[in-house]
């Protein structure tokens, strides 16, 4: 799965979902969910497409609340196993879904590897998500580091969205 760890630091969190692990994959894998919760609170995405299996892509438009961002963004699937895992490098594209730099700085890491592992515990679901550069220079994976404080309040803000969406279909 992961040959390939040329990484000096990765973000790490744990979150628990109040909800089957099969719904919380659900979520993840399924375009209808995905889009109704991705993204930092007030950042609308449009999914252009998303195949989530090993070996697909995403590709979509996630745009700030003020509509004064906007920004492509795709996931290559690494690996897709239902319902436990899903891995996949994330990167800024442009329409096409070729890959780009970031809009923001010209030291951000082109590639991204998330891991997501979902466990169940007696019917809620334990999400552990890594995320680290891939192919970065030493200068990238220090931009990444700096971010981390950001990149987490971000993901916690997203959990937070997936957290809410699921108690909707519960």
């Amino acid at each position: 799965m992961d040959n390939n760890r040329s990484h000096s630091f990765e973000i790490s969190m744990t979150r628990v979902f109040n909800a089957p692990r099969e719904l919380v994959f659900k979520a993840w894998t399924e375009i209808d969910h995905f889009a109704k919760w991705w993204g930092p609170q007030g950042v609308a995405l449009e999914i252009v497409k998303m195949d989530a299996q090993s070996g697909g892509g995403f590709l979509g438009i996630q745009t700030s609340p003020d509509g004064n961002q906007v920004m492509w963004t795709k996931f290559v699937y690494q690996e897709v196993v239902e319902p436990e895992r899903v891995t996949y490098i994330r990167s800024f594209s442009d329409e096409q879904g070729n890959t780009v730099r970031s809009p923001f700085t010209m030291s951000w890491p082109l590639e991204i590897m998330n891991s997501i592992s979902l466990e169940d515990d007696e019917g809620n679901t334990v999400l552990k998500l890594k995320g680290y550069p891939v192919n970065a220079l030493a200068e990238e994976q220090e931009t990444y580091k700096v971010a981390a404080t950001r990149l987490q309040q971000d993901l916690e803000s997203t959990f937070d969205r997936l957290a809410n969406y699921l108690a909707l279909l519960i």
